[in-house]
């Protein structure tokens, strides 16, 4: 005798060896032997042979019309035999039995299940509903399949190059484009990506960054909306100072600008003067929406996506010929020791006489040209040559302020490495199209008036930050415990040290118009100058404002992505260089074992680092000569060949194990990180009619 059953939703046949009341001992055609309650047996036969009977049964199955099959079906309960005697006689064989069972068990948008081989077909309404959406599955399966083989086939359908961002970076993976490229995909063993750009997906690789930015960062755009920009307060008293900026000459976000008073008194005041949008801008007002939303400023090589709408910028910005709003810091030092005698923070407005531009000048305020006044340089501007005396103090007192760090920082401040500056030609500020010619100079880290600036913003900062911290008044902080490695700079509402610069504490605030920290702590100290000792029942921050924790933590994610945005393109335009000036080589140095990937070269004349083969066994600090692969402008990657060792192997004074090489872990910009998994097993769908 041998038995039909189910078991966990699936139909098997056996020999029954024996049996119960309850149960039964059934053997599988495998030799498996399962015990089988009696309530799951659905047939018991003698012929055929349960493999048989199968496989017959399955053809039957095939060929049920299930349309007629539910015409046919009583309104109430019915068993799997009584349907297959109306459907095909009433001598109905077993094999065709066993065909309606498996056929009524497979359609439950026609047949919903009542029990072991009981069912109870489905309502009209509900079954014309299911049909519908299973003819819609197949058409969209279809399309799927359509859209797969045209992307093998070289083409990329409207469709998916309308989705193109989404599929690779933040794919909803139930969406028939995403299911297209990964069928495609599999087809073709490509990588999605590969695959994308042989299908002609991508236009442009510069596009194809800028546009994955934006869908990550700005999905609504850069636009900004329609906002009545507020104007300063029109009671602030005008300082009595000229005061001057140093920008680079692309910079029109003009934070800080700086003024000297009493020289050759024996006390010197210097004036820290920084832009003060928050003395108009509300916090909870559009505007500040605004800036919340965006948080920073982004910046790349030729172009920007500005904080603030230029018209607000354009208030506030420290232009010269204008007295605008300003935060003053006054610090008063003796002229001959340098000592700190005075501290006082000022609202008011500030003339700024010009606005010098450092690229412009670097050339001729050097430090010879700071130390000797007696040393004349061609085409000095007049108004440079009337604040020589001036910028030679500022130099003096930054030099001062920089050994001062360094004492407590236990050693000093490493600027061995250029910074470098992006020009593109013919850009002007315009959004850039990704064939301009690019052009990449060097700036040495530290000079003059980039160190004057640097140390005078590092004072304003750690003042305000101790200050807040002195008038109990909570403010956004940057701090590090110290400089062992891998401890990192942190963000948090503590005044706490700051190991890498320092300080006993550090603000960002001298930046309002560029940072929504800095704008966030210019309201503290704005409460802190106008409310004194009550200035924290007047901050709008109070202490332990969740809302402080939650601008530190978005922040943070947006800063993150802004700058590993300026790296990859300062990366792209860094490529271009190469192909525009037809570089093949370049001579670098060693600075990190790159695991498999080879080693790290960082060039000596360009801001790149590259994972080169042929210096695995070189040290740190080994020059070599690299001849270059090909390029990838969408991967951002170019690999290299060690050709030649530059310096002497037997010098190996400078040399140090890779892993201890204190540069960035993220100095090479890697692969772009698909979210396409081609890999990954289907899982049931959500779309997919219930019973």
């Amino acid at each position: 005798m041998h038995a039909l059953f189910e078991d966990a939703g699936k139909f098997l046949a056996g020999r029954i060896l024996s049996e119960a009341d309850a149960s039964s001992q059934i053997e599988l055609g495998s030799g498996k032997r399962v015990k089988v309650k009696a309530a799951n047996i659905l047939l018991k036969f003698e012929k055929p042979e349960p493999a048989a009977l199968m496989e017959q049964a399955e053809s039957v199955a095939a060929t049920i019309e299930l349309d007629l099959a539910w015409e046919f079906a009583p309104d109430e309960e019915f068993g799997f035999a009584d349907i297959a005697r109306d459907y095909f006689s009433d001598s109905a064989p077993l094999t065709q039995q066993a065909g309606m069972l498996f056929a009524l068990y497979g359609a439950p948008h026609y047949f919903r299940r009542a029990g072991k081989g009981r069912f109870k077909k489905a309502p009209a309404e509900i079954l014309q509903q299911a049909l519908v959406a299973i003819e819609k599955k197949k058409q969209l399966q279809a399309q799927i399949e359509s859209w797969a083989q045209e992307l093998v086939a070289g083409t990329t359908p409207q469709a998916i190059r309308d989705e193109l961002y989404k599929i690779l970076f933040k794919p909803d993976k139930n969406a028939p484009e995403y299911k297209a490229v990964v069928e495609a995909s599999r087809s073709a063993h490509k990588a999605p990506l590969e695959l994308l750009q042989a299908a002609g997906a991508i236009d442009s690789a510069y596009q194809f960054h800028w546009k994955r930015f934006l869908f990550e960062n700005f999905p609504k755009g850069t636009r900004f909306p329609d906002v009545t920009a507020p104007q300063p307060p029109s009671d602030l008293p005008l300082a009595d100072v000229q005061a001057y900026s140093i920008d680079d000459s692309m910079t029109t976000e003009i934070d800080d600008a700086l003024s000297v008073q009493g020289l050759g008194s024996g006390t010197v005041t210097l004036g820290i003067h920084i832009a003060a949008p928050g003395l108009a801008i509300q916090p909870g007002s559009d505007l500040d929406k605004l800036g919340r939303a965006r948080l920073s400023t982004v910046y790349m090589p030729g172009y920007k996506i500005t904080m603030l709408p230029d018209e607000v910028v354009q208030i506030y910005t420290l232009d010269e010929g204008r007295a605008n709003p300003a935060v003053s810091l006054y610090v008063t030092y003796d002229e001959a020791t340098l000592e700190v005698k005075d501290k006082v923070t000022k609202l008011e407005r500030v003339p700024v006489a010009v606005n010098f531009r450092h690229d412009k000048l670097d050339h001729i305020v050097t430090e010879e040209w700071l130390a000797n006044p007696q040393l004349q340089v061609q085409d000095t501007p007049a108004n440079l040559l009337e604040r020589r005396q001036e910028l030679m103090f500022l130099h003096r007192l930054a030099k001062h302020l920089k050994a001062g760090r360094e004492q407590v920082r236990g050693k000093p401040e490493n600027f061995s490495r250029p910074d470098y500056t992006f020009r593109l030609e013919g850009n002007d500020g315009a959004e850039p199209q990704g064939n301009e010619i690019v052009s990449i100079t060097t700036r040495k880290r530290g000079a003059p008036l980039d160190l004057i600036v640097a140390e005078a913003a590092i004072v304003a900062n750690s003042t305000w930050g101790s200050w807040m911290a002195e008038m109990g008044v909570p403010g956004i902080y940057r701090s590090q415990a110290s400089m062992a490695p891998g401890v990192k700079v942190r963000m948090s509402t503590k005044a706490l040290p700051h190991a890498g610069i320092g300080v006993k504490s550090y603000s960002w605030a001298t930046s309002p118009l560029r940072r929504y920290v800095d704008l966030v702590n210019q309201w503290q100290i704005i409460a802190c100058a106008r409310h004194g000792a009550t200035a924290a029942l007047a901050a709008p921050f109070k202490p332990k404002d969740a809302e402080l924790f939650g601008i530190i933590s978005s922040f943070d994610g947006a800063y993150s992505a802004y700058n590993g945005y300026q790296a990859g393109m300062e990366r792209f335009w860094t490529l271009k260089y190469l192909e525009q000036n037809a570089i093949t080589e370049i001579d670098g140095a060693v600075i990190k074992d790159n695991g498999p990937n080879g080693v790290l070269v960082r060039a000596d004349t360009l801001p790149l680092v590259i994972s080169v083969a042929g210096a695995q066994a070189l040290p740190r600090g080994a020059r070599v000569r690299v001849k270059l692969g090909e390029i990838d402008e969408i991967t951002l990657d170019i690999h290299g060949t060690v050709t030649e060792r530059l310096d002497d192997p037997n010098d190996d004074s400078d040399d140090a194990p890779l892993d201890d090489a204190a540069e960035d872990d993220d100095a090479e910009a890697g692969p772009i990180a698909i979210a396409v998994d081609v890999n990954e097993t289907d899982s049931p769908s959500a779309d997919t009619p219930a019973p």
